[in-house]
């Protein structure tokens, strides 16, 4: 359910930026580099990997990557609502990603699907966009 949430809400803005087929395009080799990340960190490891999370980790690294400056409303503390920059929001959930992997037993979570998903939407974005498609929301003026 969160990887679905996440990308609803994010991923129609990385597809506005590629295209329909780009974007099923883009989000399949997440799922897949994902996928090949966590068998060459972890061969052994015994948890199930679907690779949606992984793919979705791509998405909000692209998301990140094209409008890190776009409030998005957040719950602090389940609770709360506030609304922050994209690039507060998700950085923290990136570099919590990464913090993961450091951990002993971070518990039955493919984190290294996450991570690898992360590099290849950073790394697809900066060529699956389309033409005339601004990075770091430089189209935006700064108020």
């Amino acid at each position: 359910a969160g990887n679905m949430l996440f990308l609803w809400v994010f991923g129609d803005n990385v597809e506005d930026a590629m295209g329909h087929l780009k974007f099923l395009a883009f989000y399949l080799m997440c799922g897949m580099f994902a996928g090949y990340m966590h068998a060459w960190i972890e061969p052994n490891s015994a948890i199930p990997l679907i690779g949606a999370s992984g793919a979705v980790a791509g998405v909000i690294a692209a998301y990140l990557m094209l409008h890190p400056r776009v409030r998005v409303w957040v719950l602090a503390f389940k609770a709360i609502p506030l609304r922050i920059s994209a690039l507060l929001a998700l950085g923290a959930w990136v570099i919590m990603q990464f913090v993961m992997v450091l951990l002993p037993q971070a518990g039955p979570v493919a984190w290294w699907a996450h991570v690898g998903g992360l590099i290849a939407g950073a790394v697809l974005v900066l060529v699956m966009r389309r033409p005339g498609v601004p990075l770091f929301d430089r189209h935006l003026k700064v108020a």
